[in-house]
């Protein structure tokens, strides 16, 4: 069982930073996919980010270049530098993660039918 717990939520104007963190518990983590989601009102769940157990990374193309995601696996926490934020960056973001075997990675990993543990959430609103 992995419990996650995300922080680093707040309100910030537009062009402004935020570092969302995920803290998991469990002894494995390093074996887990871990991911960012999030959803606006009105508007389905959207992937963001995630990072393989190689540390291989994947965004949706809206956050190219602006966000970062990280793993301390020492710490069993996710990060999510997100930089250069716009109004429609305002969501709640989750965290969400699902062991992996191997070091497979697919476009598959970017629905969020394919992980079975999310945290609570973390709510991020950027004015203009």
């Amino acid at each position: 069982q992995v419990q996650l717990v995300e922080s680093g939520g707040g309100l910030v104007q537009s062009g402004g930073s935020l570092r969302l963190s995920c803290a998991a518990s469990g002894r494995t983590f390093s074996a887990y996919v871990m991911a960012w989601f999030r959803q606006a009102p009105g508007k389905e769940r959207e992937f963001v980010a995630r990072i393989h157990r190689s540390g291989g990374t994947y965004y949706t193309d809206s956050v190219k270049g602006r966000f970062t995601i990280s793993r301390g696996n020492a710490k069993r926490t996710v990060y999510l530098q997100m930089n250069s934020l716009k109004p429609e960056d305002t969501a709640l973001y989750y965290c969400a993660a699902v062991y992996s075997l191997t070091d497979y990675t697919s476009s598959a990993y970017n629905r969020g039918s394919q992980y079975n543990y999310w945290g609570q959430g973390t709510q991020v609103t950027v004015s203009s």
